[in-house]
């Protein structure tokens, strides 16, 4: 998992790197990630059905072998169509083994360590993104781009040999397929939590596949590591305690208009903070890190508060949707820069799509407070009957 996070945004630092090494533009470059998270984030509901059938650890080790044999057709890409079709393999390895992972390592362990082993999990893949990202962005001045998927390689195949080696055969309840994911789309409430979602990464993902060419045309630098490294200690930040603050205010929903508002500022301080002479000018970034890793812990809490029955499926949909909206980012910077729009303003136009995410959840919890006061009601008018005697 460690490898999937790095490999899916290690390109948002080397986007120069390769561009002039495949003598194409910057927007082209960044449809690497495009390729990539869009594949995952449909071949594990599309796919689902499809393996269903195969045995659950033969699954892992397929999806891992093409996930390191399309890293090796990227290193050795010719042009960008090879390129690109490199990088949707590998994300649909990883969409098919990341979901597959999540299931067998809670079927492993005791119910007592379900929590910890997909914790385990899930913390792999952003550990891979906020610390194998600028890890990787600090050698590749020794390695160059190619060494980096080689690095990337290198750590799936301890990855792969620990799955033959150390996992025996598991019975994991198949991932949700397609066709669930959807049906939960016609419930008003899950639909506009899940587009919040897909908007938090339109902005903060799909900025970030940008990251070093906006740094460059701002501040004329092209080292990137300790904006990444800062962004990545954000999410770190983020990551721990955001489940402590949603245990301690006890309202997901709030909080989470709170960590996208904060998220929109610090996208708007971004070309602010880089003309500044001194460590002030990492701290949207830090902010930046904090907030955007932090959102889906209240959007996973508040859709198991909607679906408890089906906690599985609208999980791996907001996953899904996260990628998705990561995506659609990154495409959309494409087409900011093929119109020749100024790259310097592209935070701003992120902080907008935040903004309008903040507008969605605004109401979200409008709702929500509207139907819990209206529940108390009835319950209060139920009671007042019950106690004169008058029939319920």
């Amino acid at each position: 998992m460690f490898a999937f996070g790095m490999d899916a945004y290690i390109i948002a630092g080397i986007i120069p790197e390769i561009s002039s090494f495949f003598q194409i533009n910057e927007a082209q470059s960044a449809q690497m990630v495009t390729a990539f998270t869009l594949c995952y984030a449909l071949s594990a509901p599309i796919l689902a059905t499809v393996l269903s059938n195969v045995p659950t650890k033969k699954t892992l080790i397929l999806s891992m072998v093409l996930f390191i044999a399309a890293n090796l057709a990227t290193i050795f890409s010719i042009n960008l169509t090879m390129l690109l079709i490199s990088r949707a393999l590998a994300g649909i390895g990883a969409g098919i083994f990341s979901p597959l992972a999540a299931a067998s390592a809670a079927s492993l362990v005791p119910e007592e360590k379900k929590g910890r082993a997909l914790g385990l999990i899930l913390g792999g893949m952003s550990a891979g993104t906020v610390v194998g990202v600028p890890t990787g962005l600090a050698l590749s001045s020794y390695i160059g781009w190619q060494g980096i998927f080689g690095l990337v390689i290198l750590i799936a195949l301890l990855g792969l040999i620990g799955v033959i080696a150390g996992v025996h055969e598991v019975n994991a309840p198949p991932p949700p397929s397609l066709k669930e994911r959807v049906t939960l789309l016609a419930s008003k409430q899950v639909s506009a939590t899940i587009a919040v979602t897909f908007l938090t990464a339109v902005a903060s993902l799909g900025l970030y596949s940008y990251l070093a060419p906006i740094i460059s045309s701002i501040t004329d630098t092209t080292q990137m590591t300790p904006y990444l490294w800062t962004w990545g200690l954000g999410g770190m930040i983020g990551s721990f305690t955001v489940g402590h603050l949603i245990d301690w205010s006890k309202k997901p929903r709030v909080l989470l208009v709170v960590i996208l508002a904060v998220m929109s500022l610090s996208l708007c301080a971004i070309p602010f903070g880089l003309l500044l002479a001194s460590p002030l000018m990492f701290l949207p970034f830090l902010l930046w890190g904090a907030t955007g890793w932090s959102s889906l812990a209240p959007q996973q809490h508040t859709l198991l508060e909607l679906q408890p029955q089906q906690g599985a499926a609208v999980v791996a949909l907001n996953s899904s949707c996260n990628y998705l909206g990561g995506s659609a980012g990154t495409i959309l910077g494409a087409v900011w820069l093929s119109n020749s729009l100024p790259i310097k303003s592209m935070p701003f136009a992120a902080a907008i799509v935040g903004i309008c995410a903040v507008i969605i959840q605004l109401f979200i919890v409008h709702a929500h407070n509207t139907k819990n006061r209206v529940s108390k009601e009835v319950a209060v008018q139920i009671s007042f009957k019950a106690g004169k005697g008058v029939p319920n």
